[in-house]
C-alpha cells in the first residue's frame, strides 16, 4: 500500500511536468543594432572631452561655485538619490526571495467539539494520565519555529534578482544623466547672465549717445537746420532704447530666479564677473568617436540596462509556465495544559512537506504576462536604438553649430567695427549738413542691434560647447 501511495505521488509529478512543460512560447530572439558612423566628419582623432571633470572643463570660479551648490541643493538630484535608495531595496526584496521565510510562532485557543461525533466519542475514553480525561472545552497551547522555502530550479527567482540589479544600476546612470543635464543648464543660465549684463552696458552706452544726439537736433532745429519731426524722432530713439533697458533687466531677474531655483534656494544676487565678456574663449572642442557614445553618455547606458532588465523579465514570465516546488518545515512543541508543553517527547511536534504546483486553469493569464514581458522588451530594444540615434543626432548638430558660429561671430564682429565707425562719420556728416537726421538714427540702430548680437553670438558659442561638452557625455564624472 505504501509502494502504491508513492508510485501515484511520481505518476502525479509526471504528469504535472508534461502539462506544464507542453506549449510553452518562445521568447521573441532579436538583437538590437548597435551601430554607428565611423565619426562626425572626416576627422577620426579619439580624443572625447567628454572625459575631462567639469570642474577641469569651467575655469570661472564663480560658475564653479554655482554647480557646486547646485550638485548639493537641487531638488531634482535629491528625487534621484531617492529613486537609488528604492532600487537598491529591491535588490534586498529579490534576495529575500532567495532564501527560506523562517519565523517564530506562539498561540493559544480553545475548542469544544460535540460529543456525538467521532472526535468527541473518541475524547471521553482518553486519559492522559491515570484518572485524568481530557477536558471537555480543550485548550491548545503552542509554539515553535516555521521554514518555507522554493526551489529556484527554473532560475526564475535568480532572474528576478539580476533583474533588480540591471534596474538599480539603470538608476544610477539616470542620476548620472540628471547631473550632466544640471550643470548643463546652470552653465548655460549663467552664460545667459553675463549676455544680459553685457547688453545692459551696450544699451546704456547708447542712450548716452542718443540723448547728445538728441541735444545736436534740438540746436540744429533751433538754427532752423531741421524741423521738429527730426526732434521727434530722436526722442521716441531715445525712450525705446529706454524701454529695452528695463525689458533687459527684468530677463537679469528671470535669469537669476532661474539659477537660484536650480541651486535650491531662494532669490539672490549671483556673483559673476561682468566684464570682457565678448573675451572669453570657449574650450578646444574634441568630439572623439561617435563609438564611444556607448560607454560615455548615461542615457545610453541607462537605456542598455533596462534592456537588460526586460530581457530577463522574459526569462522570469516564462518560468512561470513550470512547476514550482516548494519545500516547508516546522518544529515546536503543542499541548492542551501550559505545563505539559514542554514535556518530551509527548510534546514535541515537527512537519516537513515538499510540494509541486503546476499552472492549469490560468495559463491564459500567464501567457498574456508573457506576452506583454516580451512587447516590453521590444520597447526597451527601440528605445535603447532610438537613445543611441538621438545622442550621435544631438552631437553632430552641437558640432555643426559651433563651426557656423564661429564663422559668424567673426564676421559679426567686422560688422560691429564697421557700424562703429559709421556712427562718428553720420555724426560728422549731420553737423556738417551733410547727411539728413535719418540716416544718423539709422546708423545707430544698426550699430546697437549688431553689438546685441554680437553677445547673443558669444553667448551662443560658449553654450554650444557646453551642450555638446553634455551631448559627448561629459559632466558626471
Amino acid at each position: 500500500m505504501h509502494k502504491l501511495k508513492i508510485y501515484r505521488c511520481f505518476a502525479a509529478l509526471g504528469i504535472s511536468l508534461a502539462i506544464a512543460g507542453c506549449k510553452i512560447p518562445k521568447a521573441v530572439q532579436q538583437t538590437e543594432n548597435r551601430n554607428v558612423p565611423p565619426a562626425y566628419t572626416d576627422n577620426r582623432d579619439t580624443t572625447n572631452m567628454a572625459a575631462i571633470p567639469w570642474r577641469s572643463f569651467f575655469t570661472d570660479p564663480n560658475l564653479v561655485n554655482l554647480l557646486d551648490t547646485a550638485l548639493k541643493n537641487n531638488q531634482e538630484m535629491m528625487i534621484t538619490y531617492q529613486e537609488l535608495q528604492m532600487a537598491r531595496n529591491d535588490i534586498r526584496v529579490r534576495e529575500g526571495q532567495l532564501r527560506p521565510t523562517v519565523g517564530v510562532r506562539a498561540g493559544a485557543g480553545v475548542e469544544k467539539v460535540g460529543r456525538y461525533t467521532s472526535q468527541g466519542a473518541g475524547d471521553a475514553s482518553t486519559d492522559i494520565e491515570p484518572g485524568k480525561e481530557v477536558p471537555e472545552a480543550l485548550t491548545d497551547y503552542s509554539i515553535g519555529a516555521y521554514a518555507n522555502w522554493e526551489a529556484d530550479i527554473w532560475k526564475k527567482l535568480h532572474n528576478a534578482k539580476k533583474a533588480a540589479v540591471a534596474r538599480y544600476l539603470s538608476t544610477v546612470e539616470g542620476r548620472n544623466f540628471v547631473l550632466t543635464n544640471l550643470i548643463a543648464e546652470v552653465s548655460g543660465s549663467y552664460y545667459e547672465l553675463l549676455a544680459y549684463d553685457n547688453q545692459l552696458e551696450i544699451v546704456r552706452q547708447n542712450i548716452k549717445l542718443q540723448k547728445n544726439a538728441l541735444e545736436l537736433v534740438k540746436i540744429q532745429k533751433q538754427a532752423a537746420r531741421v524741423t521738429e519731426l527730426a526732434v521727434q524722432k530722436f526722442q521716441a530713439e531715445v525712450l525705446k532704447s529706454e524701454s529695452m533697458e528695463f525689458d533687459i533687466l527684468q530677463n537679469i531677474k528671470e535669469t537669476e530666479n532661474n539659477i537660484n531655483f536650480l541651486l535650491g534656494r531662494y532669490p539672490q544676487e549671483i556673483p559673476r564677473d561682468k566684464s570682457n565678456f565678448l573675451s572669453l574663449t570657449p574650450p578646444m572642442v574634441h568630439a572623439g568617436i561617435p563609438s564611444q557614445l556607448l560607454a560615455a553618455r548615461p542615457d545610453i547606458k541607462k537605456a542598455e540596462l533596462e534592456l537588460a532588465a526586460a530581457k530577463l523579465d522574459v526569462k522570469v514570465a516564462r518560468a512561470e509556465f513550470y512547476p514550482s516546488f516548494g519545500i516547508s518545515a516546522g518544529l515546536g512543541f503543542q499541548a492542551f495544559k501550559p505545563s505539559y508543553l514542554f514535556k518530551l517527547p509527548e510534546s514535541l511536534l515537527y512537519s516537513l512537506a515538499g510540494d509541486i504546483a503546476a499552472p492549469l486553469v490560468n495559463r491564459a493569464g500567464i501567457k498574456a504576462e508573457f506576452n506583454n514581458a516580451n512587447a516590453r522588451q521590444l520597447q526597451a530594444m527601440y528605445n535603447y536604438e532610438r537613445t543611441i540615434l538621438n545622442a550621435y543626432m544631438e552631437v553632430s548638430t552641437q558640432l555643426s553649430k559651433i563651426d557656423n558660429l564661429e564663422k559668424s561671430y567673426d564676421l559679426k564682429s567686422k560688422q560691429v567695427d564697421a557700424l562703429t565707425k559709421s556712427i562718428d562719420i553720420s555724426n560728422d556728416l549731420f553737423k556738417s549738413a551733410r547727411a539728413d537726421y535719418f540716416e544718423v538714427l539709422m546708423t545707430q540702430r544698426d550699430a546697437l542691434e549688431s553689438k546685441l548680437e554680437l553677445i547673443e553670438t558669444k553667448k551662443d558659442q560658449l553654450n554650444a560647447v557646453t551642450q555638446v561638452y553634455r551631448d559627448l557625455g561629459g559632466g558626471w564624472k
